[in-house]
């Protein structure tokens, strides 16, 4: 059953929908249902949007799925270029006020914004991606331990490298980012200690485009091949196709993050130089809170996907890397220390 004040205000406000949305990021997608009269789930996307073949793309499976299971209207909503935490707490909480139900912000910069919507919209259920810092009755906390993902995925690269040299791209240098390398350089050392790990950010911040630019991961990329890496993983959403064009450009291994981007269409030309992706479940997570909601007992607080769990994992699809039975025994093995606690993988 979905919650009476949110069934009471859907009605009056589907009018005004193109509208708010209009003033505050467009909306990409919106379909209706004449079997219900009430609205369901929303996302507003991090930066790069939709199309970024990685974490906000992953969001919006989470959001079709709940969408034709559960037969009601849907909204996505795009980000504006330079917005501050107002312009997306005023996002949310349009979306809120015309009856979506739950809402969600991907990525951890809605964190104000999420707060402030929260605040106003107590009977309004709000998700962030990436984020564990609210403490709200109405507001559940998605987040993932993609330091485990990423010491798979330097296990990965420490079997497959054959310089000895890999790299690692960081969108921008702060500190959930410093999880994936974290990762990522334990799983390579554990593995293989003679492997050399170049790491490098693109931006400080998010603003400099450090998760936008496919330019920028390009260059960063041709510069770690240049000193001959060959295996580099990318942790940098949009940013990180720039990385797997450079990679398949010089024939080199790149490893994808978030989604599995061997099977991202956008990427098909390039997916033979994919070896795997270091995958979280933001559809999972995205779906799950929207069926919470669709039960009557939405969650909240911190929600945490791992190993343990299967929302954090690598990719399979690759048969290079499926078929690789030495690989793929060293990637088990692995799994099964973290998931036991034999390993204890590092954050920072």
């Amino acid at each position: 059953m979905r919650r009476i004040s949110r069934i009471t205000v859907a009605g009056a406000a589907t009018a005004s929908l193109a509208l708010a949305l209009s003033a505050c990021g467009g909306t990409s997608t919106s379909s209706s249902s004449e079997s219900k009269g009430d609205k369901g789930l929303a996302i507003a996307y991090d930066v790069g949007g939709k199309g970024d073949q990685s974490f906000n793309d992953a969001a919006y499976a989470g959001l079709e799925k709940a969408k034709k299971e559960f037969g009601y209207e849907t909204a996505d909503v795009e980000p504006t270029e330079g917005e501050t935490d107002a312009d997306k707490e005023q996002r949310l909480a349009s979306l809120a006020k015309q009856g979506y139900n739950p809402v969600i912000g991907v990525g951890y910069a809605y964190a104000a914004a999420v707060k402030g919507a929260a605040e106003k919209f107590p009977d309004t259920t709000f998700g962030i991606v990436d984020d564990a810092t609210i403490e709200a009755e109405n507001v559940a906390d998605l987040v993932f331990s993609e330091e485990q993902a990423s010491y798979l995925a330097g296990v990965a690269a420490a079997k497959a490298t054959k310089t000895k040299t890999v790299g690692f791209v960081g969108g921008v240098d702060i500190p959930l980012i410093h999880k994936f390398q974290a990762g990522f350089e334990q799983g390579v050392k554990d593995t293989d200690p003679k492997v050399k790990v170049l790491p490098q950010y693109l931006t400080q911040t998010a603003e400099e485009g450090g998760f936008s630019s496919p330019d920028k991961g390009k260059t960063a990329a041709e510069g770690q091949i240049e000193k001959k890496a060959d295996v580099v993983y990318a942790a940098a959403g949009l940013s990180g196709q720039g990385v797997i064009e450079a990679a398949a450009a010089n024939k080199v291994w790149a490893i994808g993050v978030d989604s599995d981007q061997y099977q991202q269409e956008a990427l098909a030309k390039y997916k033979d130089y994919i070896l795997t992706s270091a995958m979280k479940d933001v559809a999972k997570a995205v779906y799950n809170l929207a069926k919470s909601v669709e039960d009557g007992k939405p969650e909240t607080g911190i929600v945490r996907g791992d190993l343990k769990t299967g929302e954090v994992s690598l990719s399979n699809s690759n048969p290079k890397f499926a078929d690789d039975a030495e690989l793929q025994e060293a990637i088990e093995t692995a799994k099964e220390k973290i998931i036991s606690g034999e390993i204890k993988v590092k954050s920072s």
